[in-house]
């Protein structure tokens, strides 16, 4: 089949990483019983710990010289520098500046590893991320696409599976 006439080819790569960190679910506008009530034993004064799977995907253009829409290296490194680092073994209300005032649920987990790709990923880039995606359990999973959510109904961007 050619590709004569459809343009340059796009395409999407995925890459997974691990990581441990623990959190309390606790949230500062609300009576310590309406946080035990709303969170229940993860709202535990000690925390509680995950070991999280986090997979980026990333979309864009078929390079024609690298036949590649990123290097997977290199995705590798940036992965590194704005999950790994600031997030492995750490406790995220207390290590991590962005928790200090939003609760740290895994949907807040994946807006902070969407904004903070952003922040490694260069500019230009022809590739973009299309989704995070985040299991801290066998039954739960969130997954940001296009960094915003959307209550409308139309094609909700953040997505919640249990």
């Amino acid at each position: 089949m050619s590709a004569v006439g459809c343009g340059r080819r796009r395409a999407r790569v995925s890459r997974l990483v691990s990581f441990s960190a623990t959190h309390r679910l606790h949230s500062k506008s609300l009576s310590n019983e309406e946080n035990l009530k709303l969170f229940g034993k993860c709202n535990n004064p000690n925390g509680h710990g995950h070991n999280y799977k986090v997979v980026v995907t990333v979309q864009g253009e078929i390079d024609p010289v690298t036949g590649m829409v990123m290097n997977l290296t290199d995705l590798k490194e940036y992965m590194e520098e704005a999950i790994m680092k600031p997030l492995d073994h750490k406790n995220l209300d207390l290590d991590v500046p962005y928790f200090a005032d939003i609760v740290s649920t895994t949907e807040n987990v994946a807006v902070y590893i969407w904004e903070n790709l952003q922040k490694f990923l260069p500019g230009m880039l022809q590739a973009q991320v299309y989704s995070v995606k985040i299991r801290h359990t066998n039954h739960l999973r969130q997954c940001i696409v296009n960094g915003c959510t959307r209550t409308d109904g139309n094609a909700a961007l953040l997505h919640i599976v249990h």
